[in-house]
């Protein structure tokens, strides 16, 4: 894995996230235009307007891009900082996005909780393992 192809995972999730954001901003522009929501509605999530399952689909599922995924990314740099090669980090790390950009696809679509939890839970496995092996090649 070369400091280049250590950062293409990266890149990839990056524009899932730009993607899950763009669907939800096309989904909410139409309401917006329909029926303005005040400004001080906005403060808090409380006071926020309800939302469309659609809706709120994507919007946590753009939260939860910011979650568990910000280990990835932080992994990715380590490994380009490292320029450490291996077909472990490379497969793993695209094997990640593959599962995330899945999770997404499910979240912001027909939103099967079970489908939805095994993609979450296998990549949440997958960069554990991943970390283990970085961590336990950077102890060696």
């Amino acid at each position: 894995m070369t400091n280049a192809a250590a950062l293409a995972p990266m890149v990839a999730l990056v524009f899932v996230t730009f993607a899950v954001w763009t669907m939800l901003f096309i989904r909410r522009i139409p309401k917006l235009k329909s029926d303005p929501v005040p400004l001080d509605a906005m403060r808090i999530r409380a006071t926020r307007p309800i939302l469309s399952e659609q809706e709120m689909a994507a919007n946590d599922n753009l939260m939860n891009l910011f979650e568990l995924p910000v280990l990835f990314y932080a992994l990715c740099l380590a490994l380009a900082v490292t320029g450490w090669r291996s077909d472990f980090f490379a497969l793993g790390c695209w094997g990640y996005v593959a599962l995330r950009a899945a999770h997404s696809a499910i979240h912001c679509t027909f939103n099967n909780v079970l489908m939805r939890f095994i993609a979450y839970l296998l990549s949440t496995l997958l960069l554990f393992a991943l970390w283990v092996g970085f961590a336990l090649r950077l102890a060696a």
